[in-house]
């Protein structure tokens, strides 16, 4: 008599109604949300907390230190279990770099449907995030596992920096100049891959991109020329600019034609593959985002794609942006660009405009 056939495993996607960044709240229900958590304690030694919209929490430890941490956690945006990891752990410890600190240890947080899926699968999806880590020079040294639904995982990060090393939201200053370290279209990649039209090829832009460890932050921190710096994630790049401009109380002007797109994008979205977070994003931003004259759905799109995983967003003084591209560059980020400026608030809202 032959032994039963065992049941394959499911399509990781096929069991998160959403993935990747995409599954953040969309801005104007978070703002709702928290605009109603009454006011928590504020010692001084909390240099970063939730009074602006940044990517960690800072803590003083001493005159030379800060400690930095984070926490980033989603359902998967692709199959393969040690991508996904692999994904979910570099994004997490981005949220380090974004604030100019070097990551030193992180946590796992695991959440899956053990009914559901294999163990193997979920050892694939912890080796990925392990392999991330081994390559940020940093040990998972614990964590915190639950049966979910969906399935689960991220990390928690902790980092150091020199507490005048720190890089917020609110710091970037009139005429500064924006540059991106990575492409965009990941969200638009993402939605071509769960209908199945997503190249092999273009899956593999997709891999290189969203793994890719945001390293240069930890240099750019020291960089006294970098007055303010953020990752490019679940809220799109109008999103995490306006954050920005709204913390420091300015304005931002973006050229369209010059931003880094990752290839086959643009051909995706012709073809209508995109998020619906695109559109909860736009709809959130209100009238505080711009686009040019005659922009089409494409110029939207992008600028409200839901990167998972994405670039840096460095706000320069204007001596230094060749010297911060070449860091960029050096780092490996060979798509970085200067995208546009920031200027000074016209009215009472902060705005982004899509110029060109």
């Amino acid at each position: 008599m032959n032994a039963p056939e065992s049941t394959p495993a499911p399509r990781l996607t096929s069991l998160a109604h959403g993935g990747g960044c995409g599954c953040k709240i969309a801005p104007a229900i978070l703002s709702q949300i928290l605009a109603k958590m009454p006011a928590g304690v504020m010692p001084k030694e909390l240099l970063v907390g939730t009074e602006t919209s940044d990517d960690a929490a800072v803590w003083r430890l001493n005159d030379q230190q800060a400690l930095v941490a984070t926490t980033d956690f989603f359902m998967p945006v692709v199959d393969d279990p040690r991508d996904f990891g692999a994904i979910a752990a570099t994004n997490a410890i981005s949220d380090i770099y974004a604030m100019g600190a070097q990551p030193i240890l992180a946590l796992a947080l695991v959440g899956m449907p053990v009914s559901v899926l294999p163990p193997e699968t979920v050892a694939e999806i912890l080796r990925g995030g392990q392999q991330v880590c081994q390559a940020a020079g940093i040990p998972i040294a614990g964590g915190h596992t639950i049966d979910s639904v969906e399935p689960i995982y991220g990390l928690v990060v902790l980092g150091l920096a020199h507490p005048d090393h720190i890089r917020r939201n609110r710091d970037a200053r009139t005429g500064d100049v924006l540059i991106l370290g990575k492409g965009l279209g990941v969200g638009v990649y993402s939605a071509a891959f769960k209908k199945e039209a997503l190249s092999a090829a273009l899956y593999q832009e997709m891999i290189a991109s969203t793994t890719q460890l945001n390293t240069v932050g930890a240099v750019l921190g020291k960089d006294p020329a970098v007055h303010a710096l953020t990752d490019i994630t679940g809220f799109g790049l109008a999103g995490h600019i306006l954050e920005i401009a709204r913390g420091s109380g300015l304005d931002a002007k973006i050229t369209f034609s010059v931003l880094p797109v990752l290839p086959g994008v643009k051909e995706l979205i012709a073809s209508g593959h995109f998020t619906g977070a695109s559109d909860r994003n736009w709809e959130s931003y209100g009238t505080d985002i711009k686009l040019a004259d005659g922009a089409g759905a494409e110029q939207r799109i992008l600028v409200t794609d839901p990167q998972t995983s994405g670039g840096l967003l460095a706000c320069v003084a204007p001596e230094a942006v060749d010297r911060v591209l070449a860091a960029f560059r050096q780092a490996g980020f060979q798509r970085a660009a200067a995208i546009g400026v920031m200027t000074d608030r016209e009215s009472e809202r902060s705005r982004v405009q899509f110029v060109g």
